[in-house]
């Protein structure tokens, strides 16, 4: 069991408004090295501004976030150092092949791998050898979506924020990416992972918090062999749904 003193991301009493629309209204969550939290909630829930916020692409009102201890607002180039993120719509180059996307971001990021090293994160991320040297044009969305996965767990960094990261992906590229993110909680990194997809957050997380009206209204631990009552989540997934839409 972690606390919130080993906390790589740390968002307290957080509120963010747009003009009169308070969107994250006294958010508080911790994500702890070594750990993975899926963060759970319907349209309008406040997630896409969770993850602005961490980036610091968003500065509240009142309240504190912090990645590793910096505030990404007040310092977004030091956050950003201390992040990978994985975006549910990736901006990857289709004149490009697999490997060459691959080389040219972590190349943006400050980084260099040798091919063998983007070959084997593709290899891992359930991209098939014969597509790591074809242009991205002819690519779906779930083929697209491994590159940057592979991408995104190159990096050796403290912060792994992933947004919809199984979204286009067949069940068994789920399950492979799964298997990635556990790898990557075991290397002590901090994952918060924004889904809708309840099963799959089911099967990785340590901790499941769904989001109501900008603020965590639930949070449920992994326990057991079962890990989680998906029924209850599910149950209580659908109402917070109604109660946004109401």
């Amino acid at each position: 069991m972690h606390s919130a003193t080993d906390a790589l991301i740390s968002i307290q009493s957080l509120v963010l408004s747009y003009g009169e629309h308070r969107v994250l209204d006294g958010l508080s969550l911790d994500v702890p090295a070594g750990s993975i939290t899926a963060l759970l909630g319907g349209n309008g829930a406040g997630k896409s501004t969770t993850l602005a916020a961490l980036l610091g692409f968003e500065r509240g009102q009142a309240g504190s976030i912090a990645v590793c201890g910096i505030d990404p607002g007040a310092d977004p180039a030091a956050a950003h150092r201390r992040i990978a993120y994985l975006p549910e719509n990736v901006a990857l180059y289709d004149h490009l092949s697999a490997v060459e996307n691959a080389d040219y971001l972590l190349a943006l990021s400050g980084e260099r791998y040798d091919r063998a090293a983007i070959t084997d994160a593709l290899a891992a991320a359930g991209l098939q050898a014969a597509a790591w040297h074809r242009r991205l044009g002819g690519f779906s969305k779930g083929m697209r979506q491994k590159v940057a996965i592979a991408v995104a767990l190159l990096r050796a960094v403290p912060v792994l924020l992933l947004d919809e990261p199984t979204s286009g992906l067949d069940p068994r590229a789920t399950a492979d990416f799964n298997a990635l993110v556990l790898s990557v909680r075991a290397r002590g990194t901090a994952v918060l992972m924004v889904t809708h997809d309840l099963l799959s957050a089911a099967d990785v997380a340590d901790r499941i918090a769904l989001l109501e009206h900008g603020r965590v209204a639930h949070a449920v631990e992994a326990s057991g062999p079962d890990r989680f009552d998906v029924r209850a989540l599910h149950a209580r997934f659908q109402l917070g749904g109604e109660r946004l839409a109401a």
